[in-house]
């Protein structure tokens, strides 16, 4: 059984799905991209302001879930240029303690949606 985790603390899916789904201790988030779930507008001054959005908004579902970044056991960056990966990863590290964090995968990809430079999405557990 499944349960829909939605927060209007995160931006509202923008297609037919929904923040996360919770399969008994198990939490699968969708992608998150820098939209201020408040304005609704994009967070893309720089990738580092476009991250860090992008990290809210998952903190927020996972909140939502009753978890926080401690649970994640699994992480998948999507960005547009590999050329800002130490910069996306200053700002993605920061939500971690390094002995703790989670497996993880960072993919360049030639597009994401609203041609945003970073989604991320995330595996958790109780």
């Amino acid at each position: 059984m499944k349960t829909i985790i939605n927060t209007e603390n995160a931006p509202a899916p923008i297609g037919p799905y929904n923040q996360a789904i919770l399969v008994q201790n198990t939490l699968y988030t969708s992608g998150q991209i820098a939209i201020n779930p408040i304005s609704g507008d994009l967070v893309i001054e720089t990738v580092k302001a476009e991250t860090k959005q992008v990290m809210e908004n998952l903190k927020a579902v996972l909140a939502k879930a009753e978890m926080n970044f401690e649970n994640v056991i699994k992480s998948t960056i999507s960005i547009t240029n590999m050329n800002d990966f130490s910069e996306i990863n200053e700002i993605y590290g920061s939500y971690f303690n390094a002995d703790t964090a989670p497996a993880r995968e960072t993919v360049e990809v030639s597009n994401l949606p609203k041609f945003v430079h970073v989604e991320i999405s995330m595996i958790a557990i109780k």
